[in-house]
């Protein structure tokens, strides 16, 4: 088997007193689509913040695409890398949040253009091509001038993810994308979550959404109390969990 392309070993954090991951072992495969799962409070978000770097580890070791993130090693020791490093490495690492997180004062197209063109400095007409083709992929091509006021939540939600992909990184993280989200409004985005992984691209999610998890993931976790308790093939897990906490969480969610 490859090298995976998200790897957590031996993963810690705390928040002062509060010990929110607890020996965090992990593996992502490239192309793969992992579901992460489990009640408020359990680590989920906290997890997906760390594989970015916008939360500090307290131990361990967190690998993107075989890069140690946030640190570097050397002759044997590890060193925390610069703001600027981090910012680099980050390009690789799409991400996704509940709140669409848009520029109000940008129109759906000069959002999406944004950080290719302030971060990596690349040319205007070739970035505007590339936005304009990335919210045609996700449906909102005849939105590209609309303000994200003058769109619903779904639509907000799709260009952020546009937004994301405009970095061409090597995986995508979703945190609850659709938890906001009016119920009627979910399906579009998950639909253009679904087209990201038949492409084949790289994504970790963490979701209520369990039909999701049951048709497009690869693989499933379910944390709790900042532990991985149970994990699998998503329908084997979700039609036959094996831990009780599994069996009792799954028993109010499906």
């Amino acid at each position: 088997m490859n090298a995976p392309i998200i790897e957590l070993k031996n993963v810690h954090k705390h928040y002062g007193d509060f010990h929110v991951l607890k020996d965090i072992n992990l593996q992502v495969q490239a192309g793969d689509v992992m579901c992460i799962v489990g009640p408020s409070g359990s680590g989920k978000s906290t997890m997906l913040r760390c594989i970015n770097h916008l939360e500090k580890i307290g131990a361990g070791q967190i690998r993107v695409d075989g890069q140690l993130v946030g640190y570097r090693e050397k002759n044997g020791r590890i060193y925390e890398i610069r703001d600027r490093e981090v910012g680099k490495q980050r390009e690789n690492v799409g991400m996704v949040f509940q709140r669409f997180n848009l520029f109000a004062h940008m129109t759906a197209l000069e959002n999406v253009m944004e950080a290719p063109l302030q971060v990596q400095r690349r040319d205007k007409a070739a970035v505007r091509e590339e936005a304009m083709a990335l919210l045609e992929r996700v449906g909102l091509g005849q939105k590209h001038g609309n303000y994200p006021s003058q769109l619903s939540g779904g639509q907000q939600q799709r260009v952020a993810i546009a937004r994301a992909l405009a970095m061409k990184p090597k995986v995508m993280l979703f945190d609850e994308p659709t938890s906001a989200l009016d119920p009627e409004l979910v399906g579009e985005v998950l639909d253009v979550m679904k087209e990201l992984a038949a492409s084949g691209i790289t994504m970790a999610v963490v979701t209520h959404e369990m039909g999701f998890a049951r048709e497009v993931g690869n693989s499933l976790v379910f944390m709790d109390d900042g532990q991985i308790i149970e994990s699998g093939h998503p329908r084997e897990v979700l039609s036959n969990p094996q831990h009780p906490r599994t069996q009792a969480f799954l028993s109010k969610v499906l």
